[in-house]
């Protein structure tokens, strides 16, 4: 806006500047010389005109153009901005929510990943909303960390801000709503002011979401009638098999769901990277992510699922009516998710997948998603306890790396052997190929146990490519995790 304002300025002084040279100019001829018979004053008089005109609308345009950026400024700076953290999408659709409720009642809103969010963009908002997720054991989403070095370090002045904050979280962990938590403290010191009192959300609470929206209503003026629910679905349980019989570990079971066909008017669609959210049995309903190892071309959602117990022995919920009580044949209401911080590259480039576990589920995904397209530009990394048991999906694997769909397998078994070999001491050995890799612009997914695993594969990769070269990595969105 000052640049506008300065151009403005500068055309109108240059207008000014050509009318009092062209008067000079005229007044200086001698009278008897000015005659409108005389061809050069007919051209002198019929130059300064143009001149004169053209200049006026030049400056009328411009004028006109300055004013139309104020106004878009203007109005870009009354818009509520609605920023979203999200690890697994849970945060986003929230967030996208938030903003057609608040579209509908004609407050201008626009959503902002955090990950975009700069100084200078929070420093000149006058309202915001965070929906603020927490992953693992207290820790904020891998996205959030550019924030977190260049925004929150920076520590901007926000004494002119007024916001709200929602935090997503799961009591089953000790940190609960950390990130949330701890964004929330930060927005206070810096000298923002809290619209009302932060909402902590546990595992998707319908009364904590219901008070969300009647708060934003009280801040809106006007209730929030629109409010986009998302699509709980019943999906059928169609498939059960046990795929590591004998292991040491706990049972691994390939699950399938298709989506009933009662469902009418809705087909079943995702994405490689999407998450299916069951809703499963509580006071209230319990929300559950499992990462889709299918594609819709598959004909139904598949889930890898280990069996997880409590302290006392029992299953927990979500593991016990899909490997053991579910009828095959029987109904559980889920929902599809959208995680669009883990979906496949656009474009061809090499993607090199690293996972443990059940975490292969999310990178099968991604696998099926890119030989489709014809990207086999790929390398999974890949680890389990033995190979005779824990080898999921062996054949499919083997397949597609003997077609060339997977260009590079490496498979990690760590109680095969004397050495106990885990994925991250896998990737130190193959730091030159992985720099290659890299060099050819190739991005990294990784999925799996966020302790362990992912711990170690990040301390390797800092390792292989110094703190500077991860970051570079996560903030040109080449690092990109699902970890649980």
């Amino acid at each position: 806006m000052k640049r506008s304002g300065a151009w403005v300025a500068a055309v109108t002084g240059l207008l000014l500047a050509m009318l009092a040279v062209i008067a000079v100019l005229l007044f200086s001829l001698q009278p008897a010389r000015f005659e409108w018979r005389d061809p050069g004053s007919r051209r002198l008089l019929v130059t300064a005109g143009s001149v004169t005109f053209y200049l006026m609308l030049f400056g009328l345009l411009g004028w006109r153009r300055s004013r139309r950026d104020r106004q878009r400024n203007s109005q870009a700076g009354d818009a509520v901005l609605v920023i979203h953290s999200s690890q697994t999408g849970h945060a986003e659709q929230i967030a996208r929510q938030t903003a057609d409720a608040l579209q509908a009642v004609n407050v201008p809103a626009q959503l902002v990943a955090l990950e975009l969010l700069d100084a200078a963009m929070l420093g000149t908002a006058r309202r915001a909303l965070f929906i603020a997720s927490t992953t693992g054991e207290g820790d904020p989403p891998d996205a959030a960390l550019r924030f977190i070095r260049q925004v929150m370090m920076e520590a901007p002045e926000l004494g002119e801000l007024r916001y709200a904050l929602l935090a997503l979280g799961d009591r089953e962990y000790s940190q609960f709503c950390a990130w949330g938590r701890r964004l929330d403290e930060w927005l206070q010191e810096q000298g923002a002011k809290p619209l009302f009192a932060r909402i902590d959300v546990n595992n998707a609470d319908p009364a904590a979401l219901a008070l969300w929206r009647s708060q934003l209503g009280v801040f809106a003026g006007h209730a929030l009638d629109h409010w986009r629910q998302p699509e709980v679905r019943q999906w059928q349980l169609i498939e059960r098999r046990l795929l590591n019989p004998g292991s040491a570990g706990a049972p691994c079971f390939h699950i399938a769901l298709a989506p009933v066909s009662g469902n009418s008017g809705w087909e079943a669609g995702w994405e490689a990277g999407d998450v299916l959210a069951l809703q499963l049995p509580g006071d209230p309903p319990v929300l559950r992510d499992y990462s889709i190892a299918s594609l819709p071309s598959d004909g139904g959602v598949h889930l890898l699922v280990r069996q997880t117990r409590r302290a006392d022995g029992s299953l927990g919920v979500g593991s016990s009516w899909l490997t053991q009580s579910g009828e095959i044949g029987g109904t559980l209401p889920a929902l599809l998710r959208s995680n669009s911080s883990f979906h496949a590259p656009d474009d061809a480039r090499p993607v090199i997948l690293i996972g443990n576990g059940t975490g292969l589920a999310g990178l099968r995904a991604l696998l099926k998603s890119r030989i489709a397209s014809g990207a086999h530009d790929n390398w999974l990394i890949f680890g389990e306890r033995n190979a005779e048991h824990d080898f999921y999906y062996r054949e499919e694997l083997l397949a597609w790396h003997g077609q060339g769909a997977l260009k590079q397998l490496d498979l990690v078994f760590s109680r095969d052997g004397e050495r106990h070999e885990y994925v991250q001491d896998r990737l130190r050995a193959r730091a030159p190929a992985l720099r290659e890799w890299l060099e050819r612009g190739a991005a990294i997914y990784v999925c799996g146990s966020a302790q362990g695993m992912a711990t170690g594969v990040d301390d390797a990769l800092h390792e292989i490519l110094g703190a500077a070269g991860v970051e570079h990595l996560r903030e040109s969105g080449r690092y990109r995790r699902d970890v649980y």
